[in-house]
């Protein structure tokens, strides 16, 4: 079974436009104490820019990338079913 944790970090990723990296996200400080905190853990592994949001870095372009690639797939499977 998956993390909770691991599904708001998921959460967070898919917020992001991967089709421009020049679009940012904030995380306000009234948000979902687990959005809040997801933020935080994927701005110490270094995938975001800020703890509360911004940007992505290199690497987490490329998470998200692989996030909405996932995502995308399992729907797809969904809607054949």
């Amino acid at each position: 079974m998956l993390d909770p944790k691991l599904i708001h970090e998921i959460s967070l990723l898919m917020l992001y436009d991967t089709t421009n990296p020049q679009e940012g996200i904030k995380v306000h400080k009234d948000a979902d104490p687990n959005k809040i905190a997801a933020a935080q853990r994927l701005h110490e592994l270094g995938i975001i820019t800020l703890s509360d949001g911004g940007y992505l870095t290199a690497r987490g372009q490329e998470a998200a990338e692989h996030a909405e690639a996932l995502v995308n797939l399992l729907q797809a499977e969904l809607q054949l079913n």
